[in-house]
């Protein structure tokens, strides 16, 4: 066995894994990579349990969420198995260990209230960026996919809009060179591609546009090019300031899309399916919370059942 440091590792893999990913993942495996795993691993020839505990609880008292690390350790566990299968390094099992958090923290959506509010509100005072807002509220479109929709993804006929695309700004790094690039992509996973119903209101707000605009221009910009998701973000939270709502990330409309269905008592796989997601548990894990009302109906119901 020829050993080699983590940084020689890192190299080849980055090479050999290119082909294979998107440009979007490929980039986000390099800022990993520059800003987290080469810094601190970069001479190392060995990844033992021990090296990789102690840099974990770095990160996490440095303010870096659990979810985060875990998606850093994917990658490092990527280029140890690389270094493993060209025999530049020994194979190391880790049982990495994450102090118990206090709770989990609250999903941030709008009130009813609110939500009706904007809803309300972009009705009455149309634009095309407005648009975008009203679409992610009735659809639950993340934001990248609805800076990437363009008029031909709307189907009046079947009253359906199709999600296929998604927009996003990308840091890469050849070399020495850094720059940022806009990108337009397939959107998250393969489930992310799907077809959404219109609500009546929704359809009724782009059908008499749809004679009149350009299939091929953005919606949101109705132009032929597009607006990034930073832009957008911005123009999202001075209209929120203005309607006086309540400071909320602009992806807090997909989960206040995604609470409305789960409070209407929508099956939780068709909400899964409406929301992209890759599979039922992560739309379980995010948005299934029972009460305790809910909870003792449930028991109730269940005695019922059993006649008692």
């Amino acid at each position: 066995m020829t050993k080699k440091p983590i940084r020689e590792i890192a190299t080849a893999w980055r090479e050999d894994k290119r082909p294979y990913v998107k440009q979007s993942t490929f980039a986000a495996y390099m800022l990993i990579l520059e800003n987290h795993l080469l810094p601190y691993f970069g001479e190392n020839d060995a990844l033992s349990e021990k090296a990789v505990q102690a840099f974990v609880l770095q990160k996490l008292n440095g303010g870096m969420s659990v979810k985060s690390v875990k998606d850093i350790l994917i990658v490092l566990k990527m280029v140890m198995k690389f270094g493993v299968k060209h025999e530049w390094m020994n194979y190391s099992e880790w049982d990495i260990k994450y102090p118990t958090t206090e709770k989990n923290k609250e999903l941030e959506v709008l009130t009813v209230t609110h939500h009706k509010k904007i809803l309300d509100y972009i009705r009455q005072n149309f634009t095309f960026r407005n648009l975008g807002i009203y679409i992610s509220l009735s659809t639950g479109l993340r934001i990248g996919e609805v800076c990437a929709l363009r008029w031909s993804d709307i189907d009046i006929d079947n009253g359906t809009i199709s999600v296929q695309r998604t927009i996003e700004r990308i840091y890469i790094i050849e070399g020495e060179k850094r720059y940022t690039e806009l990108v337009i992509n397939t959107p998250k996973t393969k489930n992310s591609c799907r077809e959404i119903p219109m609500s009546k209101e929704l359809l009724a707000l782009v059908k008499p546009l749809k004679k009149v605009v350009n299939a091929d221009y953005y919606i949101l910009t109705n132009e032929p090019s597009p607006t990034e998701p930073r832009t957008y973000r911005n123009y999202y939270k001075r209209l929120m300031e203005q309607l006086g709502i309540p400071k909320l990330k602009f992806h807090g409309l997909r989960h206040s899309f995604a609470t409305r269905c789960i409070e209407s008592n929508c099956d939780y796989k068709t909400v899964s399916v409406l929301l992209g997601h890759s599979n039922i548990s992560t739309t379980l894990n995010l948005y299934v919370h029972p009460n305790m009302e809910q909870k003792k109906r449930c028991i109730a119901k269940m005695l019922k059942s059993l006649g008692k």
